[in-house]
């Protein structure tokens, strides 16, 4: 059986040490050849007004997130040594996430401080403001 993120009891997810990246650091790992998965946990209409294009995008809202747990979660990304960069508008929705994949045993996921909106205010504008 998949477990779930925490709904409203968010003590139990915020309980845990969450880990970070920044903007700045994440642009340096798109621009490299690493293998990591940026997922990205906005819902549906939220993609169109602002969006990062990298083939190691992925995009699991967290609202599967909450009604499927892991069982949303790629392939790939279900491999808990994965390296996962998790972003969503402002940050946070993905240190929620981020929280609650490392309660599930994974290892290497990051944060994204600040969301896309982050990342298009300090690092690229064209990926748009909402």
């Amino acid at each position: 059986m998949a477990t779930h993120p925490v709904d409203g009891g968010q003590d139990a997810a915020w309980s845990v040490m969450i880990p970070e990246i920044t903007v700045t650091r994440l642009s340096e790992k798109l621009r490299s050849e690493d293998s990591f998965i940026l997922l990205d946990v906005r819902e549906p209409v939220e993609l169109g007004y602002a969006r990062l294009t990298d083939s190691r995008l992925e995009v699991t809202p967290m609202s599967r997130l909450a009604q499927e747990g892991t069982d949303a979660l790629s392939e790939s990304a279900k491999a808990q040594d994965a390296t996962i960069y998790v972003i969503c508008h402002h940050g946070n929705r993905s240190a929620q996430v981020t929280a609650w994949l490392s309660q599930q045993g994974w290892k290497n996921v990051f944060n994204v401080q600040g969301g896309i909106d982050e990342y298009a205010r300090r690092i690229d504008q064209s990926v748009g403001f909402y």
